[in-house]
């Protein structure tokens, strides 16, 4: 089969992955599901991890399948799978879990301590074929199209589980803001807006993102470059400032907001990465706020998110792309030129 490995890590997007002939996998386990990729997303992680950020986090034996937001049609399953069978659309959650320890057994799947995480620890689903199992795969409701809806394996179950973070903390008239209207945050506006009656401030340097965050639900838009975001929040809540803050960019500019513009006992949401927070400890211990970390999402979110997109109420915006063309999609997005989300179709 036809896959994009990455064969050594580097900063230059042009070269990232090397399409070529690889052994179609086979399935070993009872559990084992084998899918036929219909999309993949590429998602700024696999810039990352093409970078070697993740090493030091997560155990990577190269040559390597990248790929972990993947949907497509089950081709195959083991003897004792009967979730799925072959021909069923499904949506893969990225993480392969065990079920049976302890994090597991509490239902946080993103610690499960045997887990694999598809296009990180294990091959992913920039090929034809992947291999996962019976525990990551969602069957999804019909006229759902596998392509269309593959990028919430990942951007979108992360946007949602940062989301039904904050709305637990929301009650009605407070304000929430999202940081960077781009592949997640797109996603992140329209949760809040369908599971609380917060005001959803969308913050944003382009333009035509904020455009895309008012259509999309977003209360009221700011552009940082046009007018100070603390001021901006000031006046919209009066002074009291944003309960939750989605802080979909995650640099060093953004998580600097966070003294001035989160409400006392909020908290500040940090869903993208690539920066650092530098703040002091008297500026947490007087506003008494809270930076708190977003790593994907449990299975159940990612089932959950799969019913609000079968309602109508989260609208993913994404390009298709071939497979031969994803060293063209990295350098895109590397340079910030692909709005929402792009999709690899093996």
């Amino acid at each position: 089969m036809r896959a994009a490995r990455l064969h050594e890590y580097t900063h230059d997007m042009g070269e990232a992955l090397t399409v070529e002939e690889v052994d179609r996998p086979t399935i070993e386990t009872a559990d084992g599901v084998l899918v036929e990729v219909e999309g993949a997303g590429w998602c700024q992680t696999d810039n990352h991890i093409v970078e070697g950020m993740w090493t030091e986090y997560a155990p990577q034996e190269l040559p390597m399948i990248l790929g972990h937001e993947n949907a497509g049609v089950v081709a195959e399953t083991g003897e004792d799978v009967t979730l799925v069978e072959e021909g069923d659309p499904v949506i893969c959650h990225p993480v392969q879990t065990c079920g049976i320890c302890r994090p597991c057994r509490l239902g946080e799947d993103m610690y499960c301590e045997n887990g694999a995480f598809n296009g990180l620890t294990v091959d992913g689903g920039f090929a034809e074929f992947l291999l996962t199992n019976e525990r990551a795969v969602i069957p999804l409701p019909e006229g759902v199209d596998p392509a269309d809806i593959a990028p919430h394996a990942d951007a979108g179950i992360t946007a949602y589980h940062a989301a039904k973070k904050a709305v637990d903390e929301l009650s009605p008239g407070d304000a929430v803001v999202a940081i960077g209207i781009g592949g997640l945050g797109h996603i992140g506006v329209q949760c809040l807006d369908a599971m609380s009656a917060a005001d959803v401030i969308a913050v944003d340097v382009k333009d035509e993102a904020l455009e895309l965050a008012d259509s999309l639900g977003a209360t009221h838009t700011v552009n940082p470059t046009e007018e100070a975001l603390p001021d901006a929040v000031d006046a919209l809540t009066d002074g009291v400032g944003a309960r939750q803050v989605l802080d979909f960019v995650g640099r060093d500019e953004t998580t600097a907001y966070a003294p001035e513009i989160v409400a006392p006992g909020g908290d500040h949401h940090v869903i993208g990465y690539g920066g650092h927070i530098h703040e002091p400890c008297q500026a947490l211990v007087n506003g008494e706020f809270s930076f708190k970390g977003t790593l994907v999402g449990r299975y159940a979110e990612l089932q959950e998110l799969v019913a609000l997109v079968d309602r109508g109420l989260v609208d993913l915006h994404a390009d298709r792309y071939e497979l031969g063309e994803i060293n063209t999609v990295a350098e895109r997005l590397e340079a910030g030129e692909i709005e929402g989300r792009a999709v690899i179709t093996p």
